[in-house]
């Protein structure tokens, strides 16, 4: 035997064992994530505050996250046009529309609203407010699904004003991430 083919059959060799090795330890990673329930903790806000968002949202390492993309309201009436406000409607229609969309996103993969442990919201100003967001429009839709005696997971959350999103007088926008639990 040469140098030549003892290298070329160990690293053949090393190689097969290696991509081996690899593909079974990506079958129980997927496996074992597709199998395994999350154990999360939530930590309440301190001094007792009964705001419906949780100080910290703690996973563990083998917990499947799922992370969605941003979503943006449906409008609410078509016949009002882009470009009025009814078109889209006020911070609160707005904030029940995205939130249902994740909540449908959700529901799709086999998961609930209630999995969610992260958000992180976009608000416009609307220009009926001076060009300040309508933060209390945004929590009367956010309550509706957080914080309720059916839904009592509160995910950690932020929240900011920016200056505009893709359409005229869109106003939210909310990106999540969820726990498999």
């Amino acid at each position: 035997m040469t140098i030549s083919s003892l290298t070329s059959n160990f690293f053949g060799n090393h190689l097969a064992v290696s991509l081996t090795k690899l593909l079974v330890a990506f079958s129980l990673v997927t496996f074992g994530v597709s199998l395994s329930h999350a154990d999360v903790t939530r930590y309440p806000l301190p001094n007792g505050s009964t705001f419906p968002i949780a100080q910290a949202v703690e996973v563990t390492a083998d917990t499947g996250l799922v992370f969605l993309s941003g979503a943006t309201p449906l409008p609410a009436d078509t016949s009002a046009g882009v470009g009025n406000p009814a078109y889209y409607g006020d911070t609160r229609t707005q904030t029940i529309s995205v939130l249902n969309r994740i909540k449908e996103n959700l529901e799709d993969k086999g998961m609930e609203i209630g999995d969610i442990i992260k958000l992180t919201v976009f608000l416009v100003g609307d220009p009926a407010n001076g060009d300040v967001m309508d933060f209390a429009g945004f929590m009367e839709g956010y309550t509706e699904f957080f914080g309720t005696t059916e839904q009592p997971n509160l995910p950690a959350r932020s929240a900011f004003q920016i200056a505009r999103l893709g359409q005229p007088l869109m106003f939210v926008e909310i990106e999540a991430i969820a726990a498999r639990d």
